[in-house]
């Protein structure tokens, strides 16, 4: 057959035809049918996460990870069976990856660190915690930063990259903690009084823990007092009630007893102050000139 002057193999056409369009249909089903597959392998992948009591925020970053790579390799299956030279594209995939790393690495590292938050979970919501020089609760972890609400409600908002560099203090990561209260008394005080008088106070309160029991020492000789620690167990719930209410007591029962709570005190001396009054007195003694 010819066209315009050019022959045309309507035979050769029909089967080139016909092979791109079993290859397109081939193509189209790679991609249904792979989609399909990856969305049950993530299904899958979640519930095993899941089960593993993973935190809910990796386990849905993860599982939408996943999707993504799979989803990759499909459409680069798809293009392969096309006839589509999949090399190139993987390199323009890779270079881009690249440069947006490079331009991200401060991100990618606070989402790097949101990831191992997650997984080995050092806290939880809900755990009060120090981290540096910030101290609050823990109201929400991201894979980029957590946040922690203070006793003032105010929300601190911490990069993962600067949590995963520094000192945790998870004060609720245990049942149970110590509640330690000092209490200076004057050098003039008995001691053994004072120290009785604490303890009883501390094992008659019904938030204190009897085993173990409380324990008081002095532990430090002050400028101005001598120092007695209490230490006592409670629960993290009744720590913070605890020590306020025994601090309360301890200052009640110290004035009834008439034990002194010192203040710091500092005596001030003058050098040549007495020969200042002297003169002072003697030009105060001086007759007055007469006119």
């Amino acid at each position: 057959m010819e066209f315009l002057g050019f022959t045309i193999d309507v035979a050769a056409l029909t089967d080139s035809a016909i092979v791109i369009l079993i290859k397109i249909g081939l193509a189209i089903v790679i991609f249904f049918v792979g989609r399909w597959v990856a969305k049950k392998a993530v299904t899958f992948a979640n519930r095993i996460m899941v089960r593993g009591h993973m935190e809910t925020t990796a386990a849905n970053f993860l599982s939408r990870l996943l999707y993504g790579v799979l989803l990759v390799v499909v459409v680069l299956a798809a293009l392969n069976q096309v006839g589509v030279h999949t090399t190139s594209v993987v390199a323009i995939l890779g270079g881009a990856a690249v440069a947006i790393g490079l331009s991200l690495k401060d991100q990618l590292s606070n989402f790097a660190a949101g990831i191992m938050i997650v997984t080995f979970r050092p806290f939880v919501r809900g755990d009060y915690v120090q981290i540096s020089s910030y101290t609050g609760t823990v109201a929400e972890i991201t894979l980029v930063n957590t946040h922690l609400t203070t006793i003032n409600n105010h929300d601190i908002i911490i990069p993962n990259g600067d949590i995963t560099t520094s000192a945790v203090i998870n004060y609720t990561a245990l049942p149970n903690r110590r509640v330690d209260i000092t209490v200076g008394v004057g050098y003039d005080a008995n001691i053994k009084t004072a120290k009785t008088l604490m303890l009883n106070l501390a094992r008659e309160n019904k938030m204190a823990f009897s085993d173990p029991e409380p324990v008081i020492r002095v532990t430090s000789l002050g400028d101005n007092s001598v120092d007695l620690t209490l230490n006592v167990w409670t629960t993290n719930a009744d720590w913070w009630a605890l020590q306020c209410d025994l601090l309360e007591q301890f200052k009640e029962v110290f004035d009834n007893e008439k034990i002194d709570i010192p203040f710091p005190q500092r005596s001030v001396h003058i050098k040549g102050l007495d020969q200042m009054v002297n003169n002072m007195d003697q030009s105060q003694k001086l007759p007055m000139d007469k006119d």
